[in-house]
C-alpha cells in the first residue's frame, strides 16, 4: 500500500511540474534556453567531451539545441536518443548531422529515421559517449532526477550501476522544476549534476 501511495504522489508531482514548465511563454522559453546553454558551456564535463548526446525538446522541456552549433565548431560529435525498435523502453544513441533524415516517433518527438539509425556505423553504445544531456520533469538540490516515468534512460544506462566505462550524466531543466527533495529508487541512475537556466547543482557523493 505504501508503494501505491508513493506512486500516486509521484504522478501528482509530475503533473504539477509539467504544468509549471508548460506555463512558460515562448519568450521565457527562449531566454531560458540561452541561459541554460551559457551555463552548460562552462561545465568541464561539456568542455572536455568529444561525443555528446542531447535531446530535442517537447512539451515545455528546456531546449538544449542552441548548444549544437557551438559543439560542432569544437568538432564534437552530437548524438540523439532514438527509441530502439522491438525493445521495451530502451534507447539507441544515433549520430545527428545537418543532413540526418528525421521522423517523428510515437511520442511526437523528432528523431533520426529507422533506416539511418539501424546502420551500426551511425550509432554508439551509451558507454562510449563522454556526456549525456538528459531531460527531466523534476530535480532536487542533490541532483536527484524525476523523469517522465517510462524508465527509458534508467534501462538504457543500467550498466552504470556496475564497474566499467560510463558517461557523465547532466540533467537539464527550468529552475521552476526544482523541488525540496525527491525519493531515490534502487534502479535510478545517478546524475553527475543538474543544470538549469539559473544555476547548477551537483550530486554529493
Amino acid at each position: 500500500m505504501e508503494s501505491l501511495h508513493r506512486d500516486d504522489e509521484k504522478r501528482t508531482l509530475r503533473r504539477f511540474l509539467r504544468r509549471q514548465r508548460q506555463a512558460l511563454s515562448e519568450h521565457e522559453q527562449r531566454l531560458a534556453a540561452q541561459r541554460l546553454c551559457h551555463q552548460l558551456k562552462a561545465l568541464p564535463e561539456i568542455r572536455r567531451a568529444k561525443r555528446i548526446s542531447l535531446y530535442l525538446p517537447v512539451n515545455g522541456e528546456i531546449d538544449p539545441t542552441p548548444l549544437i552549433e557551438w559543439l560542432r565548431k569544437r568538432r564534437v560529435e552530437v548524438y540523439l536518443p532514438v527509441l530502439r525498435p522491438f525493445s521495451a523502453n530502451v534507447l539507441w544513441f544515433v549520430a545527428y548531422h545537418r543532413d540526418t533524415p528525421m521522423v517523428r516517433n510515437r511520442f511526437n518527438i523528432w528523431e533520426p529515421d529507422m533506416r539511418f539509425s539501424a546502420q551500426r556505423q551511425n550509432r554508439l553504445p551509451a558507454w562510449a559517449l563522454d556526456t549525456l544531456i538528459v531531460p527531466l520533469v523534476g530535480y532536487d538540490a542533490n541532483a536527484n532526477r524525476m523523469g517522465m516515468g517510462g524508465g527509458f534512460y534508467d534501462r538504457s544506462l543500467a550498466f552504470m550501476h556496475r564497474p566499467g566505462p560510463s558517461p557523465n550524466l547532466i540533467g537539464v531543466a527550468h529552475a521552476c522544476q526544482q523541488v525540496a527533495s525527491l525519493p531515490v529508487e534502487p534502479w535510478d541512475v545517478p546524475l553527475t549534476a543538474v543544470v538549469s537556466d539559473q544555476g547548477c547543482v551537483r550530486r554529493t557523493r
